[in-house]
């Protein structure tokens, strides 16, 4: 007989088979639900009355007749799980009155109907269902119509303990196996299809809040008629030498295993092994039966330099704590990880000579829980001994010439302490086109080079301690040809800007809005460069980091009177968010948030909105420096998000959720070409930069890929940067090339698209503008705005400019 165990479920018992007996769990003990007068919740723009009968407590609320008039409950959970949530109400008019209905300021119903009970003296419930946290959680319905909400009564809330963690096979460490999608019915965004080998494997990080035994419950599929057994180890023991996944009728049909093993307190392995030739089943997921450690560490505190060499710096900082225990501190230099220490002190390597250093640290626990950030510690190293520069390089040779690139071969230099790079220069300016790093640096390099141009190119050599030899003479003079849709020398729009970080442009293409991230102001401004204050966004905190007032966009059907509807994201104090406001054209005003839940960190947060084509709001977010929240599909972080106007998840989104894509690090541009398709810069940690080409439910590789990688179930990129050319922000498309903002490379690459591809890459303005951030079509125009962030944490202080480039 093949035993079919049942789906772990709220409110039903779980079957575990346990060395062959069958064992029933208990369920988790339900409570009765407790009742929330609408008289003692948080009323806006509404009264408490009683003149009409059947209502509960002392009274009901009624609400003004406004789009926006709420009430708001505060509820209390024993524990995180899922609420059922009973609105009981009257509508005494022949309409509907929706009402939007969120959950710790998150959207889980958008305009829930609340339909006519013939009369204000007859009451109805209308039931749903959405997840809370432990302890406090607010409710609010907000009315979605003139004509207000309905008569509030009461809320009935009854909390069913959420008593599971889930592991998806996709993202756990595969050997020998790929993830596919090709079966239906599987959950999260694919499944693991083991080789058919003796030994191909899964293995789970598996984090427990507590120590004890706990039911880990594998779902799986095997379409064929003979058992594929596999072993089960918990942290390397064997906990089952060859448990039996049978047969399941089709690989479409999937089937639940279960059994017994104890965990320790945090982090965990759990691997499942194939022990036959056959290989395993496919593997959907791991459900463990008691909660994970969510828990964060405490915040390091303020980090201090010592011990300063030209190449180290010893750093100490009061340690942070955990309920289970901290296991190693990341080093970040500005957003990028340059170290990780197992307790403070720690002394960096490795560094450059005479450079300053911005140094924040984080704590991690053996979970993957992230703290937020430590005070910044600015430091400086010493300068190098003194030591021979490195020798001039031989004179360089150019072949390959094309618009965009040519190929550069010169004679090697030599240093006393060894070469650490070739800067490949515009020998007329002295911009640096191109660095060539490595151990010994190549002495052959492709560059960028924009169209049309005139050059000859010199080489410096630099060395461990950053001297920079003298320049190599010159090469021969050569000209690239000539090209399309190339930027032109820019001209200035509006200058005096406190990082202006995006602008968007109103539907009509009369102006554009611009958000400075720092100063969290919004001003309006034209064609011809008249800047006007229009407001600043509300809620809005600062991380010291990259966070702030960052993206915005205009309702598609913005039109200042009947539309009135302007998105931003913006860091708050519980994390990110997505909210609106009203614009009239003159004007900002009121403040909605419409998503929360978005961690946030001093780096890392993403930031970018845009509506598609679609009329969907897209929506990056970083991973907030814990790069376990990329590839886990129940965070909203390290995501392409695809939400309605109201933050509700989109319909056709490849999961149900708000998540369209995943893996992400710290994803910042977003456009779409003329065939529709969704590109993305994104900014790697410390050796390669990302241009994207999206597609919803697909997997781009953060944390396990920086860059390309041949990983199986990875989305590579169409284009990578070193860090150093690159650190890319907002993109722009003209004429399906993409104009990419680059931050440390400090110039606007320009990337044309061959369909689904990318064909050739240089940039423009080297050097000559500083970091860019900001860049946006023209509207009816061959045309770019771009904008420069010098006067961020990251920039050399100077105010900041937004320029116009037209493209021909």
């Amino acid at each position: 007989m093949t035993l079919r165990t049942s789906r772990v479920r709220a409110l039903a018992g779980v079957l575990a088979l346990v060395a062959g007996t069958l064992t029933v769990l208990a369920p988790p003990a339900a409570a009765a639900p407790t009742r929330y007068e609408a008289e003692s919740a948080t009323i806006s723009q509404g009264a408490v009355e009683s003149n009409h009968t059947g209502f509960s407590g002392t009274g009901f609320v009624n609400g003004d007749n406004v789009a926006g008039s709420y009430l708001e409950w505060t509820i209390n959970a024993p524990s995180a799980g899922t609420a059922t949530l009973a609105f009981r109400y009257a509508n005494g008019t022949t309409s509907n009155r929706p009402s939007d209905i969120s959950v710790n300021g998150t959207v889980v119903a958008a305009g829930r109907a609340f339909n006519p009970t013939t009369n204000w003296d007859t009451w109805a419930t209308a039931t749903l269902t959405a997840q809370v946290v432990a302890g406090a959680n607010t409710i609010r319905a907000t009315a979605g119509s003139a004509g207000g909400n309905p008569n509030w009564d009461y809320l009935d809330a009854e909390v069913q303990s959420t008593n599971f963690t889930d592991y998806q096979a996709e993202t756990a460490t595969i050997a020998q196996g790929v993830v596919e999608s090709n079966h239906a019915g599987f959950t999260g965004s694919g499944f693991v299809n083991y080789d058919n080998v003796t030994g191909s494997s899964v293995e789970f990080a598996v984090s427990a809040s507590a120590a004890g035994p706990q039911s880990l419950t594998f779902r799986f599929a095997n379409g064929t008629t003979t058992d594929r057994p596999m072993s089960v180890t918990v942290n390397g023991t064997t906990v089952a030498v060859s448990q039996s996944f049978p047969g399941t009728g089709a690989w479409t049909t999937w089937q639940e295993i279960s059994l017994n093993a104890p965990l320790n307190a945090g982090a965990n392995t759990v691997r499942a092994t194939a022990t036959t030739v056959n290989g395993g089943p496919n593997l959907d997921r791991l459900r463990v039966s008691g909660p994970g450690d969510t828990e964060k560490p405490t915040s390091p505190g303020q980090p201090v330099c010592g011990d300063i060499t030209s190449s180290t710096i010893k750093l100490d900082w009061p340690p942070s704590t955990d309920n289970i225990g901290v296991a190693a501190y990341d080093i970040y230099q500005q957003g990028q990880l340059i170290a990780t220490a197992p307790a403070p002190p720690y002394t960096l390597t490795g560094l450059s000579p005479d450079f300053p250093y911005q140094l924040s640290v984080f704590a991690r626990d053996a979970s993957g829980n992230v703290s937020l950030s430590s005070p910044e510690a600015n430091c400086r190293t010493l300068p190098a001994p003194p030591d021979g520069v490195p020798t001039q390089p031989g004179r360089p040779t150019v072949s390959g010439v094309q618009p965009t690139s040519a190929t550069v071969t010169w004679g090697a230099s030599t240093d006393d302490n060894g070469v650490r790079a070739y800067l490949i220069r515009d020998h007329a300016t002295g911009t640096v086109l191109h660095t060539v790093t490595g151990t010994p640096p190549a002495t052959t390099s492709g560059v960028p080079l924009e169209c049309a141009h005139t050059y000859q190119l010199d080489v410096v050599a630099r060395d461990t301690a950053n001297q920079l030899s003298t320049p190599s003479a010159p090469s021969a003079s050569f000209t690239t040809g000539g090209c399309g849709t190339v930027p032109q020398p820019p001209t200035s729009v509006a200058g005096g800007w406190d990082v202006p970080w995006d602008i968007s442009w109103a539907p009509d293409g009369s102006y554009a809005l611009v958000t400075e991230r720092d100063t969290f102001k919004v001003f309006k401004v034209t064609p011809s460069g008249t800047k006007t204050q229009v407001g600043t966004v509300p809620n809005v905190q600062t991380t010291g980091g990259e966070g702030g007032l960052m993206g915005l966009d205009f309702s598609p059907t913005w039109n200042g009177t009947t539309d009135q509807e302007v998105f931003f994201m913006h860091t708050a104090s519980e994390g990110n968010r997505v909210a609106k406001m009203t614009f009239n054209g003159t004007s900002l005003s009121g403040y909605t948030s419409l998503l929360q839940g978005i961690d946030k960190n001093r780096y890392h947060n993403g930031g970018r909105i845009r509506f598609g084509p679609d009329g969907y709001l897209y929506v990056t977010t970083g991973d907030a420096q814990s790069s376990g929240n990329a590839p886990n599909l129940n965070s909203l972080n390290g995501k392409i998000l695809r939400i309605t106007k109201t933050g509700a998840a989109a319909p056709g989104n490849p999961f149900g959720t708000r998540v369209y894509s995943y893996g992400h690090r710290n994803p910042q541009g977003i456009a779409w070409d003329s065939a529709g398709r969704l590109w993305e810069s994104e900014l790697g940690n410390s050796s390669r930069d990302e241009l994207n080409l999206i597609q919803p439910g697909k997997n781009y590789g953060w944390p396990t890929c920086e860059g390309t990688c041949s990983t199986s179930g990875m989305t590579n990129p169409k284009y990578t940067w070193s860090v150093s050319e690159a650190s890319p922000s907002g993109i722009a498309i003209v004429n399906n090339t993409i104009f990419m903002a680059a931050l440390r490379g400090q110039r606007l690459w320009r990337i044309v698209l061959n369909g689904e591809n990318v064909s050739t890459v240089n940039s423009s303005f080297n050097g000559t503008y500083g970091r860019l951030r900001a860049v946006e079509k023209v509207p009816n125009a061959s045309a770019i705005w771009f904008g420069s962030t010098n006067s961020d944490n990251n920039g050399d202080g100077s105010a900041d400019t937004i320029r116009r480039s037209d493209i021909q």
